[in-house]
């Protein structure tokens, strides 16, 4: 310091901004882009935009992985649902919660920047402002589904206000003021948009629909449902019905580059690559979970799906899903001499394990051998710490390595393969939902086998690539009684989307996360001795504690969720 002239000492950089050099209609459009670059402004630390700790480690889909418990421990904590103790040694839920309020403050500096010009000043004004107030009900949709209790804060507060502000709003008054920002959108939005990855009516609808859903399953101060909105439910219905969209011909196309923003994608966060900077504006939010073992990827062996989850693709004799005894055997258990992990004779599966597992001696990411780099056949060396976690691993979120999406920036995986939010099959099954709990389940019924062809239809690649053809998917012939076909929808929806990361909230909208989690853990700790203290605790574990840093910034303003101190 003492080397240091003033003249250093007082010198400005030139890269600083001003809001009132900003706040200007020359540049309305510029910060309308900042707020959804926000969206994705996530990382593996602090993660908002793919859930697989919060909601797929969390669920009975997938295991922690890594190089034991003590590898990111604090994951190891949410799978055990140890969390009692808000903030400690937890630095990954308060990153998560500042990265959304960062995308909702960015939304809002916008807003409040529009909202001053006039129509002539900025002819976009009314179309902006319903993108920025969809960006907005997202992450506050999203912070909803983690916390519960959040502040809703809108760009009229003053940052005096913002620190006034409560997370008491009830659970039903909130969601109000989530959809008030997605009707504005899906009121002032035309049906599509000429740029990729805007929001537009048909987003707004779709999201909609799943946040009636959510809403419709009433719930206690113990997070018990005690009463389904039937109201609500016809809501999901109507915009489910508003929305356009298709399913892709091949699951596989999902997962895949050069499928981004397709028929089935309604809603998604855009990534790029070769884009100027030093790796592109690429994801890293599953930077830890690709396969360890392999030159080809990198590490670190997260993200792992558990043995439930594998047995849950199981079919019976008619192609069915083995709704009440899928668990009861296991496959792919054991290792044959050469390092693969054989399936019994006599089993049929369900094609989308291989669009959703890794498993020794099948081929991953639909191929045997990758052009000049060698076996791409998914192997036992693959999984970091068998003895601990399996050794089965995550496929959806990976790429190729010889993908032009892919890039490695020391030992971490990034693509740009954009991430889906919500897609076409989740809007069916919204609406397939809702029809089941209004006693309209014959109406279901086709909904839910649209979705199980398109899963028969999905076995061309994986087969491609020389997988054993052991498929077999038919639809139902007809749901006998509601329960019946409630039990389907919800099988259904954890084959679609496995290890994607809904299941948790899934379960914990159903009211069902306690006796479902629980019987998971009772059978997987007998299997998986990490396991063997976890134990999910009905009125707490619904949802995560309120970060204590949160709590102490407010001076106490905001109220803790139940069961954390």
């Amino acid at each position: 310091m003492a080397s240091c002239s003033s003249d250093f000492l007082d010198y400005e950089p030139t890269g600083v901004l001003t809001s009132e050099s900003v706040a200007t209609a020359e540049n309305a459009d510029a910060l309308v882009t900042a707020a959804y670059a926000a969206i994705g402004n996530d990382e593996m630390v602090g993660p908002i935009t793919n859930q697989w700790v919060y909601g797929s480690v969390r669920s009975d889909d997938a295991y922690k992985g890594g190089g034991g418990r003590s590898d990111v421990d604090v994951i190891d904590r949410y799978e055990q649902y140890n969390t009692t103790i808000a903030d400690f040694g937890d630095w990954m839920l308060p990153r998560t919660w500042t990265n959304h309020y960062k995308a909702i403050s960015r939304a809002n500096f916008a807003l409040a920047v529009i909202n001053e010009l006039s129509e002539a000043e900025f002819p976009k004004k009314k179309v902006r402002q319903a993108e920025l107030r969809f960006l907005r009900a997202h992450s506050h949709f999203m912070l909803k589904l983690l916390f519960n209790k959040v502040p809703f804060i809108t760009e009229d507060l003053s940052k005096e206000e913002i620190l006034k502000t409560s997370n008491d709003l009830s659970s039903d008054a909130l969601w109000n003021k989530i959809a008030e920002d997605f009707l504005f959108a899906f009121d002032n939005l035309e049906q599509a948009q000429d740029q990729v990855g805007r929001a537009d009516k048909n987003a707004a609808a779709a999201y909609l629909a799943k946040l009636r859903l959510y809403q419709a399953y009433e719930q206690n101060e113990d997070h018990q449902v005690t009463n389904i909105n039937a109201a609500r439910l016809q809501e999901v219905i109507d915009y489910a019905n508003a929305v356009t969209g298709d399913l892709e011909s091949d699951y596989a196309n999902n997962f895949l580059d050069g499928h981004d923003n397709g028929l089935e994608s309604i809603w998604a966060v855009q990534f790029s690559i070769n884009d100027g900077t030093n790796v592109g504006r690429v994801s890293f939010v599953t930077g830890l979970n690709s396969p360890h073992g392999t030159p080809l990827y990198g590490c670190c062996g997260f993200h792992l799906a558990s043995q439930n989850m594998v047995n849950a693709f199981k079919t019976d004799a008619n192609g069915l899903p083995l709704l009440d005894t899928f668990n009861d055997s296991d496959i792919f258990k054991t290792i044959d001499a050469n390092g693969n992990a054989p399936l019994s004779a006599g089993i049929t599966l369900d094609p989308r394990i291989d669009h959703t597992v890794g498993v020794p001696g099948r081929p991953f990411k639909y191929k045997n051998t990758l052009k000049n780099a060698g076996d791409m056949v998914y192997k036992l060396s693959w999984a970091r710490d068998p003895g601990v976690y399996g050794f089965f691993g995550n496929m959806k979120e990976q790429q190729s390595p010889d993908c032009s999406c892919y890039v490695k920036n020391g030992p971490f995986i990034g693509t740009s393969k954009n991430v889906d939010f919500i897609r076409y099959a989740d809007v069916l099954l919204f609406k397939a939902e809702a029809l089941i709990q209004l006693n309209r389940y014959t109406e279901a019924l086709p909904i839910i086998n649209r979705i199980r062809a398109r899963a028969a239809a999905s076995a061309t690649k994986p087969l491609a690539a020389g997988a054993s053809n052991v498929y077999k998917v038919e639809q139902y012939l007809s749901f006998p009684s509601k329960e019946y076909a409630l039990k389907a929808l919800m099988f259904e929806r954890r084959l679609e989307f496995g290890m994607e990361g809904p299941r948790f909230f899934d379960l914990v909208r159903w009211g069902i996360a306690e006796p479902v989690l629980n019987a998971y853990l009772d059978e997987e700790k007998t299997k998986r001795d990490f396991l063997s203290n976890a134990k999910f605790t009905a009125g707490r574990d619904e949802y995560y504690p309120i970060p204590q840093r949160e709590i102490n910034f407010t001076g106490g303003l905001y109220n803790q969720n139940p069961g954390y101190n």
